[in-house]
């Protein structure tokens, strides 16, 4: 049967392997070298699950998968590593979008094809070499969808404009700067909320790296700068917003009447008790299943030689990109997320 093999960077990211077999090792199928950014991220790791998943459930591949610890040189030693080691197709969850051109260089000095995910480089870099292909979410999307329910829940509750102005007074927790994701997450929900009609007031924005304890830090911070002047909390993805609603806890809110209403991204399990609880208000799903099998079956199927399409149901866009669905998931329609979190 097919091998998962992890490798763990040591000193002079010297790589290790540690051969996690169902049966006996099998030779004749190609090897797949998977990069994670970083294993502790709460969304990766769902991602890295549903990859590894795949690959157990699948015999056409040898899996070979690493954390690069948010250190996109030790991610490109991980590559060069891969390399060496004979695989026939990367799967690449860059740290640094920024690096996507060095990546696919040594993608394409080695001659073999290159499948990034979740993490999206320049157009120009995919589009520059053929066997470089992309999976993720349609960043906008989001942004646009997590505004959409913004706007929604505001009209539903007039009682939350604290000063009656007809103003959203915000703050927003933005995620890695210069991001794709980060960016049109903070300016598309903002966009449309203006089109709405809804006049909106930054009292902070600043970047919270998308860790839970930034998230909790920032939003302690905002709370004793602006007190109950704030209405409307905004973040990036859910891990900041943990973070957000745990000092917003600490300072009373939530119990009786003092609430904040807080929205974010991906649908973590943990987002999703939250808003059970009614401390969160709703999340954009970022389902991790769908983008983990559609990165495992384009780098298996380019591996092999095949188009990276083929035995799918997946359409390519103008980027050689295929695109993950997005959906609002708030108290009523929770059983997706949960499901896709499983």
């Amino acid at each position: 049967m097919k091998k998962v093999t992890t490798i763990c960077l040591a000193l002079l990211f010297v790589c290790n392997f540690n051969v996690f077999a169902n049966g006996q090792q099998e030779s004749g199928i190609p090897k797949i070298g998977v990069t994670v950014y970083k294993y502790d991220d709460n969304y990766m790791s769902f991602v890295r699950k549903a990859i590894e998943k795949a690959a157990a459930e699948d015999n056409s591949s040898e899996l070979l998968i690493c954390d690069s610890m948010n250190d996109q040189a030790k991610q490109n030693d991980q590559i060069d590593t891969y390399i060496n080691k004979g695989v026939k197709a990367l799967c690449v969850n860059l740290v640094e979008p920024a690096a996507g051109q060095t990546v696919v260089e040594k993608a394409r000095k080695a001659g073999i094809p290159i499948v990034f995910y979740n993490k999206e480089p320049a157009k120009e870099v995919i589009m520059g070499y053929d066997k470089c292909w992309y999976a993720g979410i349609t960043s906008a999307e989001f942004g646009i969808q997590q505004g959409q329910m913004i706007v929604d829940a505001w009209k539903a509750n007039p009682s939350w404009d604290k000063n009656n102005d007809g103003k959203i007074q915000y703050v927003l927790l933005k995620g890695e700067p210069g991001h794709p994701d980060a960016e049109v997450r903070t300016s598309e929900p903002i966009r449309i909320i203006k089109e709405a009609g809804i006049g909106v007031d930054e009292l902070e924005l600043q970047t919270g790296m998308w860790d839970a304890s930034k998230g909790k830090d920032l939003m302690e911070t905002w709370l004793a700068k602006h007190g109950d002047k704030i209405e409307f909390v905004i973040c990036n993805n859910d891990a900041m917003a943990l973070g957000a609603v745990e000092a917003l806890k600490a300072a009373g809110y939530f119990t009786g009447d003092k609430y904040m209403p807080v929205v974010a991204v991906d649908g973590l399990p943990e987002a999703v008790e939250l808003i059970k609880k009614g401390q969160l208000l709703g999340t954009i799903l970022n389902d991790p299943k769908a983008l983990g099998l559609a990165a495992y079956k384009m780098t298996v199927n380019a591996a092999q030689g095949k188009d990276p399409l083929d035995g799918t149901n997946y359409v390519f866009g103008d980027k050689k990109d295929v695109r993950v669905a997005c959906e609002i998931t708030m108290s009523d329609n929770l059983d997706k997320a949960i499901e896709a979190y499983k």
